[in-house]
């Protein structure tokens, strides 16, 4: 990360108007630490600072700005500028900048573009939207079966500009179809003189350019590997997706997760960058849906009056055991919620889990139930510590079935299991924890409602 004194000595430096200082300054310094620091100055200075890099290096920079600052930066160049940079940045990187654009700038940007490179980001921007496809670079390297190892690696080095990595060399046939994937290293390890076919052990793995994003970042992550091959549902190879650009979808998907576990919509875009009325409508609709979802437990509240009435004590400790089944709903949702994303649990695991997950709530339950017992006693006597136990026990395993079966129920209807925000659980469970938690009381202290209800 860029510290923050050389960001003061490149402002220092913009200010000074000393642009050779400048120049070596950036020299010494990588595109990522450039362009954090250029995200701390005004777009004048911005477009000093990129312009004072030699052109080898701008593009590079360019692609680790944020997507605002991208926008703003081509703005502020020239046409011809523009041009070069949209030009010279990876097939990925330039449709994840696209993407991103309003259907107004998109089409501005595209009339920038040279007829090759609009074809292929066309077709790039072409596949679904959280697809693989448009994470792809079409840029990799392959050979045939039966190429000699000299011939195939002629072809690699002549190529090797073209693709983004060339850690593993793909093998195609005449079609185009996927046969292997082979590591540079067989290459420069094998003789020069052996066909290509001789180093295939046909173990490779790829995923289809349709798929959704997150079972590329699965992929990678289970078999560990940095380079996956993108092919066509009938295995023709279309490009590649690298562990770097699944490491930023790791972290979309990761931030995704949070805010709509949170109960707010997902933001695509940094919270900086977000506007307040962009802000107020992902929160809002939920929000509104939690206060009518509310509604309901006051009715519950107001079907218990009499109840209440009687012994007024319970509603002291109402908060304490209506929130305890939040609290353990909000556990064990962003538990399951975050096991499903990731993949380390699949839909037929439901039973099992739910199996695990009611002896631990149990648990919990009871030892919590113990714990507000003695409170209980002391604020009210033998019933009330009794009602308050059980309870406790009853609203601590409801609240944590919900959370553990909504994201499951969420998943089987091939919706997010995110949806199941902390918001919408603790509203679940606190429905059903008033009704819980008064009905028992009811039950139990009969005898006292009804005495109450005779003096009355």
């Amino acid at each position: 990360m860029a510290e923050k004194g050389v960001i003061i000595e490149l402002i220092a430096l913009l200010k000074l108007e000393k642009d050779q200082e400048l120049r070596e300054t950036l020299e010494e310094m990588a595109v990522q630490d450039i362009a954090e620091a250029m995200d701390q100055v005004e777009i004048d200075d911005q477009v000093k600072v990129f312009r004072a890099l030699p052109e080898e290096r701008q593009t590079d920079t360019f692609s680790y700005l944020g997507k605002s600052q991208q926008r703003d930066l081509l703005d502020a160049l020239n046409n011809n500028e523009a041009r070069r940079i949209l030009h010279e940045l990876l097939p990925d990187d330039r449709t994840a900048f696209l993407e991103s654009l309003s259907p107004e700038e998109l089409e501005s940007q595209l009339k920038l573009l040279a007829p090759e490179d609009l074809k292929q980001s066309l077709k790039l921007l072409g596949y679904p939207e959280e697809s693989i496809g448009r994470l792809m670079t079409p840029h990799f390297v392959a050979v045939r079966p039966n190429w000699t190892v000299a011939r195939a690696l002629d072809h690699i080095r002549h190529e090797a500009n073209r693709g983004e990595t060339v850690n593993f060399v793909f093998v195609t046939d005449e079609r185009g179809r996927l046969l292997d994937a082979v590591k540079l290293k067989d290459f420069i390890l094998a003789r020069q003189d052996a066909k290509v076919e001789s180093l295939m052990d046909e173990e490779f793995y790829s995923v289809q350019a349709s798929a959704d994003r997150e079972h590329a970042v699965q992929v990678i992550q289970h078999y560990d590997i940095n380079t996956l091959a993108v092919t066509d549902k009938n295995g023709v190879m279309l490009g590649i997706v690298t562990v770097d650009d699944i490491m930023d979808v790791a972290e979309q998907e990761t931030t995704e997760d949070f805010h709509k576990i949170g109960g707010a919509g997902a933001l695509n875009m940094s919270l900086r960058d977000a506007s307040s009325s962009l802000l107020y409508r992902k929160r809002i609709g939920w929000l509104l849906i939690l206060v009518f979802m509310n509604l309901f437990g006051g009715e519950a509240i107001a079907h218990f009056e009499d109840t209440i009435a009687a012994v007024i004590v319970l509603v002291f400790f109402l908060p304490l055991i209506v929130d305890s089944g939040g609290n353990a709903g909000s556990q064990s949702a962003t538990l399951m919620v975050r096991a499903l994303a990731t993949g380390d649990v699949q839909m037929r695991d439901w039973l099992k889990l739910w199996g695990k997950e009611f002896g631990v709530a149990l648990a919990l339950g009871v030892t919590m139930g113990l714990a507000v017992s003695l409170i209980g006693y002391y604020r009210g006597g033998y019933e009330i510590a009794l009602v308050t136990s059980l309870a406790m026990v009853c609203v601590v395993t409801f609240g944590s079935m919900v959370g553990m079966l909504l994201p499951f129920m969420l998943t089987r209807f091939k919706l997010d299991p995110a949806t199941a925000s902390a918001p919408l659980i603790t509203s679940i469970a606190d429905i059903g924890g008033i009704i819980i938690y008064f009905t028992i009381a009811t039950v139990i202290l009969s005898d006292t409602l009804a005495a109450a209800a005779a003096a009355g």
